[in-house]
């Protein structure tokens, strides 16, 4: 309201522009100055922390229960996994607190920084995707061990454990595909194919039951015809021939054996001297079955051979592609191989 009275407003004081001037560079050179300072810090933080050069790409990194933290630091520092010790700690207190790195398998699939490894450490983000596997039909134990540890993502699995302790059970490893964890061991993966040949062999238990053979003998002459033949009616013809020669008190003479005799699986490859090897896989030599699968069979060649189809046939052969020839006699088996096997 105006009363009639005089006001004076106060004008701020002026400031030489020669100050001012000044005081717009000090802050500039301070800027500067503060960013200079700056750079190196920002520098160190990014080459600290960075994963080095020669990270374990694919490889499993295990947190053993109870290691303290400075230990895992020193490790993963020895392993080409950080740069910084200090740094590497500094984020797990940061993201962890009191609670620390947590025990486990962590898939390093790409190269991770010193934080996002001090993250997924202290958060349990282990990144262990399943791999599919598929084992196929007829694979020995030492088959299936060589093609699982070709694939360098399973760091855990041992092809020599594998193979020893595989050995008792082979034809019972179900050949199939499978999901496996990347911090898979030998142990996990036998397991897993035993039970499921349990589970497998469940639908054919009625037929294998009926048929009247130790479970063992039905094992040990499908992993036979799994070799020896391809198509459902070829497996249950050989079926029936084998099974009637061994009643008959014949030799199997199977060449697919000379596989456990001297490592040959193609008739091809073996000699007269092959068929005289004194070894108890040697169906040449011996008769009766084998004392072991040579194989893991799959269902349809169990199923072929406890279905076995009767012929007056005691002699068969494959010619080159594929074909089954059979025979009554041995002079027919003889002529069967100057015609289909040149």
């Amino acid at each position: 309201m105006n009363d009639g009275s005089l006001r004076y407003i106060s004008e701020p004081p002026q400031v030489p522009l020669l100050e001012v001037a000044r005081r717009r560079i000090f802050s500039f050179r301070t800027v500067v100055l503060g960013f200079i300072c700056m750079v190196p810090v920002v520098s160190l933080y990014f080459v600290t922390s960075s994963a080095p050069g020669k990270f374990p790409v694919g490889t499993m990194l295990s947190i053993p229960q109870g290691q303290t933290l400075s230990g895992i630091a020193r490790e993963l520092s020895t392993q080409n996994t950080i740069r910084s010790e200090f740094v590497f700690k500094s984020f797990v207190v940061l993201f962890g607190g009191r609670q620390g790195l947590k025990a486990g398998d962590y898939y390093l699939e790409t190269k991770q920084s010193a934080p996002v490894l001090a993250w997924r450490l202290s958060h349990s983000d282990y990144s262990l995707k399943n791999i599919k596997v598929t084992i196929p039909e007829g694979w020995s134990s030492a088959e299936v061990a060589s093609f699982i540890a070709k694939d360098k993502r399973f760091s855990k699995f041992s092809t020599k454990e594998f193979v020893k302790i595989s050995e008792k059970y082979e034809g019972y490893l179900f050949p199939d595909t499978y999901l496996l964890l990347p911090n898979v061991t030998a142990q996990n993966v036998l397991d897993a194919m035993l039970a499921n040949y349990q589970t497998r062999i469940e639908s054919l238990s009625t037929e294998i039951a009926a048929f009247g053979k130790p479970i063992k003998d039905v094992i040990v002459m499908a992993s036979i015809i799994e070799e020896e033949a391809r198509t459902e009616e070829s497996r249950r013809t050989i079926a029936g021939i084998l099974w009637k020669r061994l009643a008959e008190g014949m030799p199997l003479q199977v060449d697919a054996a000379f596989a456990f005799v001297n490592g040959k699986k193609a008739s091809s490859d073996l000699t007269l001297d092959d068929l005289k090897i004194d070894s108890p896989y040697n169906t040449y030599v011996y008769k009766g079955l084998p004392p072991g699968p040579i194989s893991n069979p799959g269902l349809n060649a169990i199923s072929a051979t406890v279905r076995p189809i009767k012929t007056k046939y005691y002699f068969y052969l494959s010619d080159a592609q594929g074909n089954m020839h059979y025979g009554i006699t041995h002079d027919q088996h003889v002529d069967n191989k100057f015609k289909y096997l040149k």
